[in-house]
């Protein structure tokens, strides 16, 4: 279990170790190197999802590790309040960010081992904090440093809250 202590209020989050173990631990290792802690969400659009992690309040991106083997053939689909990694056009590219579904993205589920079909690997859910993505979601935004969908007014990820009692 996680907690995102963001400027809208936490979300928190169940970790879904035992589907998506490879995804989980790497979300890990970012979330206690403090990797996550100031970054912003970069990319809101209503009606689809959040996306998280990768850069700093000034559009800075992260440096991160290698990236991590896909895992969205786990049976986890990216519906709505489920967390997934997000990834460039390669499959395997996944490395911090990730985005949290605000619908049903059926689209975005695993169909096969092919670039068309290999989709997002969902690693989690929102178990408290439906309200702050009702809010994160509904935020204005506009483009800034050649990235669309930003919001206007940044939306900051303060700190990450590890329950390893519960995880």
């Amino acid at each position: 279990m996680v907690t995102l202590n963001t400027t809208y209020g936490p979300i928190k989050i169940e970790l879904n170790e035992e589907k998506a173990p490879a995804t989980v631990a790497n979300f890990m290792m970012y979330a206690r190197e403090g990797l996550y802690d100031g970054t912003i969400f970069h990319r809101v659009i209503d009606n689809f999802m959040i996306q998280g992690g990768g850069f700093d309040a000034d559009m800075q991106q992260k440096e991160t590790k290698e990236p991590i083997e896909n895992e969205a053939d786990n049976g986890l689909k990216n519906d709505f309040g489920t967390v997934a990694m997000a990834r460039t056009m390669d499959p395997h590219s996944a490395t911090a960010q990730f985005f949290i579904n605000v619908k049903d993205n059926d689209f975005l589920n695993h169909s096969g081992k092919t670039m068309q079909g290999w989709g997002y690997a969902v690693f989690g859910k929102v178990v408290d904090g439906d309200e702050v993505l009702d809010k994160i979601r509904a935020v204005p935004t506009t483009s800034r440093g050649g990235h669309q969908d930003v919001p206007a007014e940044t939306v900051i990820i303060e700190s990450v809250d590890i329950d390893e009692d519960e995880s």
